[in-house]
């Protein structure tokens, strides 16, 4: 039995890996699947996957591009999550601030520099018109750390997933001002170069058994049910989320890739890009 770690966020996109692990479907195969749930987001997980913490991350596509660009050892496997994701703007339930139009010179919430909430800021700003120079953050480390700084005031929007910030906006806790839709597929499966040349072949059944869930996963009896239970989510929230979103089974364009990093160079969020071949396996 080989150990394989992987990292992920705790939200409902990554419940196919959970229950793959709870069915035993890695075991048949030799393979010891240990998930660790990594609240903080990409930023986080770019940091794992350097340091040797994981060796597998379902991640940001945008997130994980602008780090393999900064040297991150690591390179996309396959694309996990094939629709965008759509990124709810939030400010704090008795801030002054009622509409998108408010926030042009408001002090960002992110998770830590170089995640999807502080990359997606620039994008959202980027498709307002504003002067992305002229962003200002604030890094409060995961969703607890946003409620508190759009609480007591020291920060004044944050971006998240609009389903996973959905029961905290239904308590009142957070307002909702928009959204802002990711231009490009939103996950990807990153491996750490060092463990996909050691380990090849596990890595080709760790694909084989989760492409087979994530194709499926849509027909499981009451998958809707499931998901809104394990996740404290609303039914019809759910049934919307999973209407929207579409798994993939196959890695992801070079076309693509190119988009992501020629806006992220418009941007100035990378100095160059890369080759396809640098980013990909």
């Amino acid at each position: 039995m080989i150990k394989v770690n992987i990292a992920g966020v705790p939200e409902h996109f990554n419940l196919p890996w959970h229950l793959a692990i709870e069915e035993g479907a890695f075991e048949d195969r030799g393979i010891d699947l240990v998930w660790n749930e990594v609240p903080e987001g990409t930023g986080r997980m770019c940091q794992m996957l350097r340091n040797g913490d994981t060796d597998i991350a379902i991640i940001l596509t945008e997130g994980i591009i602008k780090d393999i660009t900064e040297g991150n050892p690591s390179k996309i496997i396959q694309k996990y999550i094939e629709s965008p994701l759509l990124w709810g703007i939030h400010v704090g339930s008795k801030s002054a601030f009622n509409s998108l139009n408010d926030l042009e010179k408001g002090k960002v919430a992110i998770s830590r520099y170089g995640s999807g909430s502080h990359l997606m800021a620039y994008v959202n700003a980027k498709n307002q018109g504003w002067n992305v120079d002229e962003l200002q953050f604030e890094v409060i480390n995961n969703l607890n750390g946003a409620i508190e700084a759009l609480t007591n005031g020291t920060a004044d929007y944050f971006m998240w997933e609009h389903f996973t910030t959905k029961p905290i906006v239904d308590e009142g806790i957070f307002n909702r001002v928009g959204d802002c839709p990711t231009p490009w597929p939103c996950f990807v499966i990153a491996v750490s170069d060092q463990f996909n040349k050691e380990n090849h072949n596990i890595v080709n059944h760790i694909l084989e058994v989760i492409n087979s869930y994530t194709t499926e996963f849509k027909d499981i009896p009451s998958i809707d049910r499931t998901i809104a239970n394990r996740y404290n989510q609303q039914l019809t929230d759910i049934q919307k989320w999973l209407s929207i979103t579409q798994w993939s089974q196959s890695q992801i364009s070079e076309a693509m890739i190119d988009k992501v990093q020629h806006q992220l160079l418009e941007l100035n969020l990378i100095n160059d890009k890369l080759p396809f071949k640098k980013l990909t396996f």
